[in-house]
């Protein structure tokens, strides 16, 4: 019995695992910071004491900042901020269509991003646009943002807000309009830039002497396409923000969304337009291609044709028959190639009139 007590006394229960909800989710965290009053402040502090903070309080934000996080670290995440499973699976997981998601204490926004990449030609890549993914996940207190993909950061978006205090004023929605607003204004500069490339594309196809390959041209249209399907879905969500009276959007805000709306309307129409435009220029591609195949034929035909000729005489003389005419002629010989001679001349001076050659 002693030994047992002895045994028992020095039997120590297994450890706990590891807890997971600061040092995994703080490997994603590239930004966060508590706002009160517009004004960030001072010292580095925690996700989960940054939170505590604000609700113990009751004022200002938290706005946190994640770059590709996984599975285990959005659901760390989400055991502090109460997030809804499906919010947890959709940021881990990335690769979502723009949409907007209503649930009863949060709103999720995804949206794709597109970047410009700079090159000489067309042909010299095969990739004009890189795209990325942003979601932002809105909170009566809080604002997280889940970039995904080769995306441009946000940290000189931050700066610009906590430059004005009095955007910051208005609450996590005034976060989520400006990353919404960077977002569309990129569209707009990557449309300029591919408008630019349809226009240089378009000179070169009806410049005189000049080829354009055609798969230059797909090459442009299947990027146009890309742009046109990561933009398109976001006039939606982007409506639903400016239109409808959602309990975490204040007036003030709504307003600004409305703004954003018609610059994304206004770039969702310029890319269609080039889609059409570049869908022109294809048709026009074939086109000019197939006239230069006439072109072509025309000339193998007239050269087969004059060729034709003196194929055809000395077919005739080299029959070899016993009687047959002018062969026993002291200037045949010379007669008949005079003759192909001739014939060759006016059958070329022939289709260059006609501009076969």
């Amino acid at each position: 019995m002693p030994s047992i007590r002895r045994l028992q006394s020095t039997t120590t229960a297994p450890a706990p695992p590891p807890s997971r909800l600061t040092v995994p989710t703080e490997r994603a965290v590239v930004g966060c910071g508590v706002y009160v009053d517009g004004v960030r402040e001072p010292g580095h502090v925690t996700h989960q004491a940054a939170l505590e903070r604000v609700r113990e309080t009751g004022r200002g934000f938290v706005w946190i900042g994640l770059h590709d996080p996984d599975r285990h670290q959005m659901e760390a995440l989400a055991s502090v901020f109460g997030l809804h499973e499906l919010i947890t699976e959709d940021a881990a997981a990335g690769r979502q269509r723009p949409k907007l998601e209503v649930y009863e204490n949060s709103l999720v926004l995804a949206m794709s991003t597109v970047e410009y990449l700079e090159h000489q030609k067309v042909t010299d890549t095969t990739d004009i646009v890189s795209t990325g993914e942003i979601m932002v996940i809105l909170g009566r207190d809080f604002v997280i943002t889940v970039r995904h993909g080769d995306v441009a950061g946000l940290s000189g978006l931050r700066a610009e807000l906590e430059g004005t205090p009095e955007r910051l004023a208005r609450g996590p929605a005034a976060v989520m309009h400006a990353v919404v607003d960077l977002v569309v204004d990129g569209y707009l500069r990557v449309a300029e830039k591919m408008s630019r490339e349809v226009d240089d594309l378009e000179i070169a196809v009806f410049a005189p002497r000049t080829r354009v390959g055609i798969e230059q041209i797909y090459v442009l249209k299947r990027e146009l396409l890309e742009l046109k399907h990561d933009i398109a879905p976001l006039a939606f969500p982007l409506r639903r923000l400016s239109v409808e009276h959602l309990d975490l959007i204040p007036s003030v805000v709504r307003h600004y969304f409305r703004d954003v709306h018609d610059h994304h309307t206004r770039v969702a129409a310029g890319i269609s337009t080039l889609d059409e435009q570049i869908t022109s220029l294809v048709h026009a591609a074939m086109a000019m291609i197939g006239v230069q195949q006439n072109t072509d034929m025309r000339r193998i035909s007239a050269w087969v044709a004059i060729a034709v000729v003196p194929t055809m005489i000395a077919g005739i003389y080299g029959m070899n028959f016993t009687n047959m005419p002018e062969l026993r002629s002291e200037y045949g010989y010379y007669v008949v190639l005079g003759v192909m001679a001739a014939a060759c001349t006016g059958l070329f001076l022939l289709f260059r009139r006609n501009r076969w050659l």
